[in-house]
């Protein structure tokens, strides 16, 4: 009986030694809260924000050369990116039917010429008759009314002989600026019909040193944007270079697209060396607020929240809280130039910090953001707090599955 006894007890014992030496095993494992977390510091600096958009690069001015006539190409003098001066001769249609249309003007002409000069023969010679009193003035009159019909005859065929001179002269297009051709939309021997509308032949640019952006912004960002802000861009074909620009225009015709309101933004470009070229398509950022050595935060600081308490991590419990989110790349001039009319137009939000081993909340004053740091106030932070930005997940894994192994080792 008391052997039994006693190895009751001794069993026990060794449960409690070991379930002791399990958990002093399991607390000196236990990753501290400084572990737990990822900090960032508060830094002391300059903040802008922008807003964004897509645009396309065109011409200051192009110019769409069409015709007036009808007719066959039968020659061709420029092609793409050949410079023209002003009134260069850039193609030639066929004159054929036009050369052949004055022909037959000029016969009425003289017809008519010859028309003319019969009236007033017999217009002289009814007044002499007249004044002899062998004709009647009714006769007289009509031989008067003879000769004006036959001068409008003569004025209409010279007035078809002119139309058809001038359309003769538009068989020969020019060029009526100086630039460059970006565009050649016929060939030799093609037929352009000129009837309702103008076929376009030959795109000219006027001057490729100044360009501009057509930018299509979202109505959220158009209030911010002013004329004369200053703009930065880049395209694909220099991924490592900056452009700059300046809004030239707001044009008020608005674009609606699956009811998303658009409006297009013009931005003026100087292309001196000419590397942009028509068509590029151009990523815009424009400056709408800038705020001098503030107080920033970043993003994901603002963006943070605690989980609640987890027994295995060993996390300490908070409270549920919903910190503000971080002003996005595109909002937030109005607060910049609210703010220093002396009007608080700023939001709240919530980073945490540890204090005394435990997180703490703390209830900041959220200005304009960059898209990584964003302008806070606040009167217990200062530069160089610490913020929590995440958690280090793979140390609190790592010591809950080293955890869950000396379980079942028991």
């Amino acid at each position: 009986m008391r052997s039994s006894i006693k190895k009751t007890l001794l069993i026990f014992l060794l449960l409690a030694l070991a379930a002791g030496g399990y958990y002093y095993y399991k607390d000196s494992k236990k990753l501290r809260p400084e572990q737990l977390y990822r900090f960032q510091e508060l830094t002391q600096g300059d903040v802008a924000q922008n807003v964004s958009a897509n645009g396309t690069l065109n011409p200051v001015t192009l110019i769409s050369v069409g015709t007036q006539v009808s007719g066959r190409v039968s020659k061709l003098y420029v092609d793409f990116n050949d410079k023209v001066e002003k009134g260069q001769i850039l193609l030639e249609l066929d004159d054929s039917l036009l050369t052949a249309q004055i022909a037959q003007t000029q016969g009425n002409v003289r017809n008519a010429q010859a028309s003319v000069e019969l009236a007033k023969a017999n217009e002289a010679r009814m007044r002499t008759l007249f004044g002899q009193e062998y004709v009647s003035r009714q006769e007289l009159d009509q031989a008067v009314q003879a000769l004006k019909s036959a001068r409008a005859q003569l004025e209409t065929a010279q007035a078809q002989m002119r139309r058809d001179q001038t359309n003769l002269g538009y068989s020969i297009i020019r060029s009526p600026v100086s630039g460059v051709v970006i565009a050649r939309l016929v060939d030799i021997g093609q037929t352009v019909a000129a009837s309702f509308q103008t076929p376009e032949l030959i795109k000219i640019a006027q001057d490729l040193s100044k360009m501009q952006i057509d930018s299509s912004f979202a109505e959220a960002d158009i209030g911010n944007i002013k004329v004369g802000q200053k703009a930065k861009f880049s395209v694909d074909a220099f991924p490592n270079r900056t452009f700059e620009g300046v809004v030239k225009q707001l044009r008020l015709n608005p674009t609606v697209t699956s009811n998303v309101v658009t409006y297009n933004v013009v931005v003026s470009v100087d292309n001196l060396d000419e590397a942009l070229l028509p068509g590029m398509t151009a990523y815009v950022s424009i400056e709408v607020a800038k705020h001098d050595d503030v107080l920033l935060a970043p993003n994901a600081a603002l963006r943070y929240k605690p989980k609640l308490d987890d027994a295995d991590t060993g996390k300490p419990s908070f409270e549920k809280r919903q910190p503000q989110t971080p002003p996005q790349q595109g909002q937030g001039k109005g607060q910049g130039r609210k703010k220093k009319s002396g009007q608080d137009n700023t939001s709240s939000g919530t980073v945490y910090i540890l204090k005394n081993g435990k997180l703490e909340a703390e209830k900041v004053r959220v200005g304009i953001s960059d898209g990584r740091f964003t302008e806070i106030s606040s009167k217990i932070l200062k530069t160089g707090d610490k913020v929590v930005v995440g958690e280090n997940q793979e140390d609190a894994s790592s010591t809950a599955g080293s955890g869950n192994m000396r379980m079942r080792m028991f």
